[in-house]
């Protein structure tokens, strides 16, 4: 198996009200859209939003639970500004800010949001890393 990851499927409670979150509160483009599934095409990777019921039965699980479900997204700032930007602008969208943005313990600067289904999204500034133009990330700060 190759080290990478091609697709990030969220389970979402309304498929509406999520699209509606990730082109609004964060910019994103809708890529495609089909039945039940909606994809963000991403740098390198898709964002797949599809119903948390149809997802459980696809994987073949039960979809109870609730709480801290283990598993973060982040997505990587430029600068400590763009953080701030990106934490303002989901705020005054609706989103939850779960934890404002501040300086970190690992030297770089992040808040956190949560999306309308709760899953929960990073939005730090790592200045050990780099990202070249089309936003990939490195762990080599080249």
């Amino acid at each position: 198996m190759e080290q990478r990851m091609s697709v990030i499927t969220l389970g979402v409670s309304n498929l509406k009200l999520s699209q509606q979150f990730y082109e609004e509160a964060l910019g994103w483009s809708l890529g495609a859209a089909e039945d039940q599934i909606r994809f963000f095409q991403l740098n390198g990777l898709i964002l797949a939003l599809y119903p948390r019921q149809e997802l459980a039965d696809d994987a073949m699980v039960p979809q109870n639970g609730s709480g801290f479900s283990g598993i973060t997204l982040a997505y990587c700032a430029r600068s400590r500004d763009e953080v701030d930007e990106i934490m303002s602008r989901v705020w005054n969208a609706g989103a939850c800010v779960v934890k404002p943005a501040q300086d970190v313990f690992w030297g770089g600067y992040s808040g956190y949001f949560a999306d309308p289904d709760g899953h929960l999204w990073e939005v730090a500034y790592n200045p050990f890393w780099a990202l070249d133009e089309e936003g990939n990330v490195s762990l080599r700060g080249e």
